[in-house]
């Protein structure tokens, strides 16, 4: 375990830079004006060497059924991105922000909806037993670390957006299709580690 705990301060020594879901689309402009803050937690289970991700509900307004990391926007009684993180992670999967130890931040990444995402890099010290809020999270999973650090398990898919082809990473596992910016941030840390 002190090797995963290495392998991550390492990364987060290492200089990087913010990302959007504009990388790969030289040819549109990012969105101009002011940014909605928020922050991700992006938490690896130690013991198993894996990281936390959710299913969105299908219900919901915003990116129904998709994969991210528990998180969102920066409320007015947080007074970090990072309490807002883990506010977000105990609200969505029930994750006790005790059982957590933060290392740090990684650079932001803006979406094409206007949000300057943060992403706080934390280690799970014990066990822990995910409740999903059904009003927003449908599943609870795990993807295991050397996967997601691993850069040839990324690709490069497309879709029509506002009349044009718009491109995004994707990294696939088993049945869970992960893309956009949580793969955009995944895959910009799996750049640090490597």
């Amino acid at each position: 375990m002190p090797e995963l705990h290495q392998r991550l301060m390492d990364a987060l020594s290492r200089p990087g830079r913010a990302s959007s879901d504009f990388d790969l689309n030289q040819d549109i402009a990012l969105p101009q004006g002011p940014l909605t803050p928020a922050a991700v937690l992006f938490v690896l289970r130690e013991d198993r060497e894996t990281v936390i991700l959710t299913k969105r509900s299908a219900r919901l307004k915003h990116h129904p059924g998709q994969i991210a990391f528990a998180g969102g926007k920066q409320d007015p009684i947080d007074a970090t991105l990072t309490d807002a993180a883990l506010r977000e992670a105990q609200e969505e999967i029930g994750l006790p922000p005790a059982l957590v130890d933060v290392l740090g931040v990684l650079p932001p990444h803006q979406t094409v909806t206007g949000y300057q995402i943060t992403p706080v890099l934390a280690l799970l010290r014990e066990g822990f037993h995910p409740v999903p809020e059904a009003g927003e999270v449908s599943e609870v999973f795990e993807v295991p670390f050397a996967h997601l650090v691993d850069t040839d398990n990324y690709r490069i898919e497309g879709r029509r957006w506002q009349g044009r082809k718009r491109l995004y990473y994707t990294a696939p596992y088993g049945p869970y299709y992960i893309w956009g910016a949580t793969a955009r941030i995944l895959r910009a840390f799996a750049e640090r580690v490597t």
